[in-house]
């Protein structure tokens, strides 16, 4: 049973939000999803993968013990992200933060381990999202458990998205 907790808005401390530039012309665009030059060394991916989200669906809320989540929205679709600082000795423990990212507004979200977080696709279209965490999904040669701990499948969750 989860315990009931109240979230007040705000930005979260460790979040790191960039607006991603596209570059376009006559062939069409490009944009620069992440640079070890702009990535502090704790937070640099070590994998990439894309996924795909259907209209009205959510992702989440769940939130990793020891990886950071940089993700990538830049289209086709938008997201409405959903962030909750869980972390006891944080500066913004218990804020709650959201905001609109993707094919209207091109951004770079960085999400430290134990903040929860949750997108869901506010587009009548599928949508893309591009992430670059800090580990590998399930370790080296997929050999440890997963890092998630997932809020989604609780009834009695305080992560709520509606």
């Amino acid at each position: 049973m989860s315990e009931s907790r109240e979230f007040t808005p705000g930005k979260i401390h460790d979040v790191v939000v960039t607006p991603l530039r596209k570059f376009v012309d006559e062939r069409g665009w490009l944009t620069e999803l992440w640079r070890t030059d702009k990535v502090d060394e704790a937070t640099r991916p070590v994998m990439t993968y894309l996924s795909q989200t259907e209209p009205g669906v959510t992702r989440g809320p769940h939130e990793h013990v020891a990886q950071t989540d940089n993700f990538s929205f830049i289209g086709p679709g938008n997201f409405r992200v959903y962030l909750w600082d869980n972390r006891p000795d944080s500066p913004t423990y218990d804020v709650y933060q959201t905001f609109v990212v993707g094919q209207d507004a091109p951004t770079s979200v960085i999400i430290p381990e134990g903040v929860v977080h949750a997108y869901k696709n506010v587009s009548h279209i599928p949508g893309v999202v591009i992430n670059s965490p800090n580990a590998l999904y399930m370790g080296e040669n997929y050999a440890e458990e997963i890092d998630e701990i997932r809020h989604e499948d609780d009834p009695d969750s305080p992560f709520k998205t509606h």
